[in-house]
């Protein structure tokens, strides 16, 4: 370019570009608003609480509708969560509303373990959306999210403090989920002890470092109605499904003989408006995004700890996906072996321990076999030596037997025939009456012995 140009374009004006039209990107909040609203909302509440405290009815009177819910007994053996899903439609917006109940919750004897349940769903819920994330073909925009956003605790007012239960239960849930606690069927106490209620509850809360959720004052907006809802925790809470007619509209009211107790309408009754407000009109989607990112995230990084995943090296250099898992799955196998190699161990070991216990038992029967032998062949040998000697008794009976039936037969032949001499008579019947009585008496001693042995 020659000299003459270039000082051509320097002495010209510097040209400005004015814009023809609104550019535009002003609008991408009102795009993202109708991208949300024709994608529509998810909300998931956990209602935690003794059966029958009013769970459903307020429930039902939160969301002016009629959930179908089953009644649950007093007689549940463990505790078990209800989930129950709802399509809602409000204007245009459409929400699909999930409440989680807590089937016999504080009914057992032994109540030690009863929110082990609850915070096995949660983590149950944690664990589908981390399995979802990690998916090679993800569908989150059209997953249905299942995690729990707020975790309404139901306390009941029949004493001055929170029960052992509750104390425990929140504790082990504050780190999991959005905790607001409630006091239910607020009418049966009076204003003054419900006051008391209030500071007794969050002072135990406070002592006992349960962090429950507070309603956030960073926006402007928002800052000063949550700050002062903030002073109103634990609400105190009524729910009613019955409407009744005052002056000219139909309201949710309970009635007594005395007089009626407007649940919607008044808020110098119950808490019940405040937590409509907060829950759903001003702070839903802070719900939603804490239990995201607070919540979520803190299920997530551990999970991912336990399986090896980290930020960076201990040189604060980048690293290799494909290098951590490889890491991970041969320290995975050298456990597994490492494991398979003790069990294998363990087994050789009980093998030989249950030989010798084998060995032991069979010498065992051995010494007891042969003692059995010795004891069986000395009995043996007695039984032996006895039938001998009863053999010899009966052959010395028998011998002595035909003798004595031979000298009765010689003395009944004697007693026929006629003696010359009385005298000779005389001697010879006393003769053979002493014979024949010997041998009898010598019959009836050798029966004797016989028998005796024999019983013996």
């Amino acid at each position: 370019m020659a000299a003459n140009d270039v000082d051509v374009f320097a002495n010209e004006e510097k040209r400005n570009l004015e814009l023809g039209g609104h550019v535009g990107f002003d609008s991408l909040p009102d795009q993202l608003v109708s991208k949300s609203v024709a994608q529509g909302f998810c909300f998931n509440i956990l209602c935690v609480g003794e059966t029958g405290i009013g769970k459903s009815t307020l429930m039902n009177t939160l969301f002016n509708t009629t959930f179908e819910n089953e009644e649950a007994s007093h007689y549940e053996s463990e505790v078990q969560l209800r989930p129950q899903t709802f399509d809602l439609q409000e204007s245009n917006v459409n929400l699909k509303l999930t409440v989680v109940h807590t089937v016999g919750f504080g009914d057992q004897i032994n109540k030690e373990d009863s929110y082990k349940p609850i915070l096995e769903y949660i983590d149950a819920q944690f664990e589908k959306y981390l399995e979802e994330e990690l998916k090679i073909k993800r569908s989150l925009y059209n997953y249905h999210d299942t995690r729990i956003h707020i975790c309404l605790y139901f306390i009941a007012p029949t004493g001055h403090s929170l029960k052992s239960l509750d104390l425990v239960t929140m504790k082990k849930l504050d780190s999991k989920v959005n905790i607001i606690p409630v006091i239910s069927k607020a009418d049966t106490v009076s204003k003054g002890e419900l006051d008391k209620l209030k500071i007794k509850i969050m002072s135990e809360l406070v002592s006992n470092g349960v962090q429950i959720y507070q309603f956030p004052t960073e926006d402007e907006a928002v800052a000063e109605i949550n700050s002062s809802m903030n002073s109103y925790l634990p609400f105190a809470v009524v729910g009613s499904v019955d409407d009744v007619k005052v002056g000219n509209k139909m309201v949710k009211a309970r009635l007594y003989p005395w007089d009626q107790y407007r649940v919607m309408e008044n808020e110098n009754h119950c808490d019940f408006v405040k937590l409509r407000e907060m829950l759903l009109r001003v702070n839903m989607e802070d719900l939603r995004e804490q239990t995201h990112a607070r919540h979520y995230e803190l299920y997530r990084r551990c999970k991912l700890e336990e399986m090896g995943f980290k930020d960076t090296d201990p040189d604060s250099q980048s690293f290799s996906l494909q290098e951590t898992y490889e890491a991970k799955r041969k320290e995975f196998l050298v456990e597994l072996q490492r494991k398979e190699e003790e069990m294998r161990q363990m087994f050789v070991n009980k093998v030989k321990e249950t030989e010798a216990e084998l060995k032991e038992k069979e010498k065992e029967l051995h010494d007891r076999f042969e003692q059995l032998k010795r004891m069986h062949q000395e009995e043996k040998k007695n039984l032996e030596e006895k039938r001998r000697e009863l053999e010899e008794e009966m052959n010395a009976f028998n011998r002595r037997k035909v003798a004595a039936e031979t000298l009765m037969g010689q003395a009944l032949q004697g007693c026929s025939q006629p003696f010359k001499k009385d005298k000779d008579k005389k001697k010879l019947t006393c003769q053979t009456v002493s014979q024949a009585g010997a041998l009898l008496f010598t019959y009836d001693w050798s029966h004797r012995c016989s028998h005796h042995v024999q019983c013996g």
